[in-house]
């Protein structure tokens, strides 16, 4: 088992490393300590976030992997925030039974996946 910083984990996961602590702190992610009392994360926990259900199913190239900011339910429409990695972020309206299928929260991680002039969201 390979051990990540949280430095590394946070980077790996396209968050900050604030959002890590934070995380750590409400049991969202499974972080251990080493000798000197540091966060370090296991590599496979850094993949049982990131996950990769659907990812190689589509053939869009333009994938954006990021934290979600917000997510706004308004009729039958979603408006889905993600930052990602880069400074910068996607922002995407799909469909209110999408945000839900793909159970989206603040906080979580997930990709805007980029295709022609839409974007699409994938967990």
């Amino acid at each position: 088992m390979r051990l990540l910083t949280a430095a590394e984990a946070a980077r790996a996961l396209g968050i900050s490393l604030d959002t890590l602590r934070r995380w750590d702190k409400a049991g969202k992610i499974r972080v251990e300590r080493d000798s000197a009392n540091r966060r370090v994360v296991a590599s496979s926990e850094v993949a049982r976030l990131k996950g990769t259900a659907g990812s190689e199913e589509l053939s869009a190239r333009n994938r954006f992997r990021g934290v979600v900011r917000s997510v706004e339910l308004d009729g039958l429409l979603a408006r889905v925030e993600i930052d990602v990695t880069e400074p910068s972020r996607v922002v995407a309206i799909i469909t209110r039974e999408s945000a839900e299928e793909l159970e989206l929260r603040a906080g979580m991680s997930a990709a805007g996946v980029v295709k022609a002039t839409s974007v699409m969201v994938e967990r």
